[in-house]
């Protein structure tokens, strides 16, 4: 998988065909850990369209003979790549900490997940694909059957390098697909070290592949091309849109999880002790780096004061730093322009009015200077119509929203072009019944952080936060496999 270049840096290349080869461009890149900018993690390779194309060619010629394999022959590899994955999860955990910074406890904890993912969707391959159906005909048998897509391009973001390339990948092979990889340039050696567990498992050639590079060339290069039967995609609003309609041009299927302005309800009968650490939790792990991150805080105007003094206890306490140290709570942007965007929301905020109560600038004391930290920041003050409570900044930054009913609070919770996911804190089974029934998201979670979901559970999002499909769990069949109807006389 890899070849020293140096001494304490390696060369990641791509996977072809069941091969690792380095690119046709002979072109690489540095991984850089974001906590301390002198430590290169890895290079990797800045691949082309012929370097796609290769890819594709082998996944198109491979996936015949494993759509014909049984389920539970399939099964059987993502098992014994998930026992792999067991026995790497220190390295591959450590590995995903440089790379884009959060926690090692929280990379852990995201290995454990891609191994359960694999061992759940292993199962996949025994549990059933159709139903009898009874025909008009009583000389006829008629039942349904899933057939795979064929090639599906899967094209990941850099917040969770393990688990969203093993929940979009593992679901698609155990359905007889095979699978070009395109991971996020900050996080390419962890999938890479991913990649190589399937590949110790015994997958077959040309059945899982990764190709490493620009989204504009092989992200973009995977939704046009007309071998690629299906793109599943996760990322910004911006690049989903765009690889959406390049694959509906050509009649390919597709699915993007995208945005979210997530919203948490504080009412006035909350447990606010649990609130408030859930918001910070939800918030603030990760350095807000998730999807599902709360950013809105709505709180009733009875319990604002008192909530808002509990939180900002909270955040007092956050140490942020390298994530392999002991002790740090929060690590750094993953990237320079990832810090320099959260900075400019800070600025936003001030600018259109909002009071700053904490954090919010760039954290250079002592080892910190060395990588893309930032505090916490914390805004009162905040109105609907301000630029920090209507886009998403995906970085640690909380804006706390006063209101007057639980009414309002739904109404502003819902007031977002976004839909993924919201929680609310009460103690009030009619309000918890009615965030239920009225919140426009596709995650909904009472007296819990936003942030979250179980693997056996459908993910997905409303509005402009996807494509309206949903990944994850006995969802996932429906995008990775089509309907045949069976009829036999």
């Amino acid at each position: 998988m890899t070849t020293n270049v140096e001494a304490t840096v390696q060369t990641y290349s791509n996977y072809i065909n069941g091969e690792w080869v380095a690119s046709g461009t002979e072109m690489t890149a540095d991984s850089i850990n974001p906590a301390n900018c002198d430590d290169i993690v890895g290079r990797y390779q800045l691949s082309s369209k012929e370097d796609l194309n290769r890819a594709v060619e082998a996944a198109s010629k491979a996936q015949r003979a494993w759509r014909k394999l049984s389920g539970s022959t399939r099964g059987d590899i993502l098992f014994k790549a998930a026992s792999i994955m067991e026995d790497r999860i220190d390295d591959i955990a450590r590995t995903m900490t440089r790379e884009m910074g959060k926690t090692y406890p929280e990379a852990k904890g995201e290995t454990a997940r891609g191994i359960a993912i694999l061992r759940y969707y292993a199962g996949e391959g025994m549990r059933p694909i159709g139903d009898v159906i009874p025909s008009t005909d009583s000389d006829a048998l008629m039942f349904t059957t899933r057939t795979p897509l064929g090639v599906v391009g899967v094209i990941t973001p850099w917040n969770f390098p393990v688990a969203i390339p093993l929940w979009k990948a593992a679901p698609a092979l155990i359905y007889g697909n095979t699978v070009v990889l395109k991971p996020a340039s900050e996080s390419a050696v962890t999938c890479a070290k991913i990649v190589d567990c399937l590949h110790e498992a015994g997958i077959p050639a040309g059945v899982l592949n990764m190709v490493t590079g620009s989204g504009s060339v092989i992200g973009q290069g995977l939704a046009d091309h007309p071998k690629v039967n299906g793109i599943t995609f996760t990322g910004s609003n911006t690049v989903g849109k765009k690889l959406g309609q390049a694959a509906l041009s050509r009649g390919a299927k597709y699915q993007l999880e995208m945005g979210g302005k997530n919203p948490v309800i504080v009412a006035e009968d909350a447990d606010l002790d649990l609130a408030a650490e859930a918001t910070v939790s939800g918030g603030l792990k990760s350095t807000g780096q998730k999807c599902t991150a709360t950013s809105r805080v709505i709180v009733h105007a009875a319990v604002y004061d008192e909530f808002r003094e509990k939180l900002l206890a909270k955040v007092a306490e956050i140490k942020v730093g390298d994530g392999l140290e002991d002790g740090t709570w929060m690590g750094p942007s993953a990237s320079k322009g990832q810090l320099n965007t959260v900075l400019s929301y800070v600025e936003k905020g001030k600018a259109e009015g909002a009071k700053l109560l904490y954090g919010g600038k760039r954290s250079e004391e002592g080892t910190n200077a060395k990588g893309y930290f930032v505090e916490p920041a914390v805004f009162d003050e905040v109105t609907a119509d301000m630029t920090i409570a209507r886009e998403e900044i995906f970085g640690p930054v909380l804006t706390l929203m006063k209101v007057s009913s639980f009414e309002e609070a739904l109404e502003l919770a819902n007031d977002s072009e976004y839909g993924l996911s919201a929680s609310v804190f009460t103690t009030n089974i009619s309000k918890a019944l009615s965030f239920i029934n009225e919140m426009d998201a596709g995650l909904v979670r009472i007296n819990a952080e936003s942030a979250g979901v179980e693997l056996q559970a459908p993910f997905g999002g409303m509005k402009q936060s996807s494509s309206h499909s949903r990944e994850q769990g006995r969802a996932a069949i429906e995008f990775f496999t089509s309907i045949k109807t069976v009829f036999v006389k």
